[in-house]
């Protein structure tokens, strides 16, 4: 039986994260080990503790990284598939590593990635976003399909994601000292490099998040970041189309829901997004404090600073 760790970093735990071990521990598929790596906050659930096959490790908020602390959690295991989940994901059954693990049955495919459902508190325009980046039916994507995909096709999710781990080794592991987007860069480099990501519908679990026009603003704007940094990767594919099929399809949807009230909300936020993209695209023209006011990740320009003087 292959071994199969999972990998979470953890600020400020609460009793869901300890729900989330627990439902961990009674899937189907026995895990080897659960990696909790916590940014020291003061604030540790004392229950987490007491579980057999969870590891924890404390970091200091300067060391949080999304991709070299990912990466850290790869290098200190010894399993033969990482998967990586953020504390809010709850696994929906007892199925999600099992079905997660099931597309590497198919030739060349190197990541998986699960299915996000909303949860109960969930908006009606974010439960619309849910469908539409995560539906009912599997896909497998490939060098192939940027054509037709575009930006889609690197799409990744590391809320609830499997990565093989001799492919990740090879390629190098997570971009180290990035802004956000880790996982979508590792699925292009997995892609660009002639495998396969999947996206396996049956795996499931419940995240979601009511943000409101400046947090959707200040995401954006460090996506943006992580796109112009990585001109490689992002260069010759454009972002902006997919979010406007987005706007369009979710207008659509609200007129005929009988909800066309909410198509205020839909504009709003949409030009928030926008705004904070496009800042992020050309964050190199900004200064440094706009940018801090920017930014929901003011820790990775500071880190970004002293390496500059080191």
């Amino acid at each position: 039986m292959l071994k199969v760790d999972v990998i979470i970093p953890t600020y400020k735990p609460d009793k869901k994260v300890v729900m989330l071990v627990q439902k961990l521990l009674k899937q189907t598929y026995e895990i080897h080990e659960i990696h909790l790596i916590d940014t020291e906050t003061g604030i540790f659930p004392a229950e987490l503790y007491n579980f057999d096959k969870v590891k924890i490790t404390h970091i200091e908020k300067t060391e949080f990284d999304h991709g070299g602390t990912r990466h850290f959690g790869a290098e200190a295991s010894k399993a033969d598939f990482l998967v990586y989940m953020t504390q809010d994901a709850v696994p929906v059954n007892e199925r999600l590593i099992e079905e997660l693990l099931k597309p590497f049955e198919i030739e060349g495919v190197a990541i998986a990635y699960g299915r996000q459902l909303p949860a109960p508190d969930c908006r009606f325009i974010e439960r619309y976003t849910r469908a539409f980046n995560y539906p009912e039916t599997d896909m497998v994507k490939s060098l192939d399909d940027i054509d037709q995909m575009g930006i889609k096709t690197y799409f990744c999710s590391d809320v609830c994601a499997v990565y093989k781990k001799s492919v990740y080794e090879e390629l190098g592991g997570f971009e180290r000292n990035v802004i956000f987007n880790e996982d979508m860069i590792m699925a292009a480099r997995v892609i660009k490099a002639g495998y396969k990501v999947a996206y396996t519908a049956e795996a499931k679990v419940m995240h979601s998040h009511n943000y409101n026009p400046i947090q959707q603003f200040h995401r954006n704007f460090d996506l943006a970041v992580s796109q112009s940094d990585h001109p490689e990767i992002f260069a010759n594919i454009k972002s902006e189309k997919e979010g406007m099929r987005l706007v369009k399809d979710t207008a659509r949807y609200l007129v005929r829901k009988g909800k066309p009230w909410l198509l205020i909300s839909l504009v709003i936020t949409s030009g928030f997004k926008y705004l904070g993209y496009q800042c992020g695209m050309n964050y190199r023209k900004l200064p440094g404090f706009v940018i801090q006011k920017c930014t929901m990740n003011q820790g990775y320009w500071l880190r970004r600073q002293a390496l500059k003087e080191h």
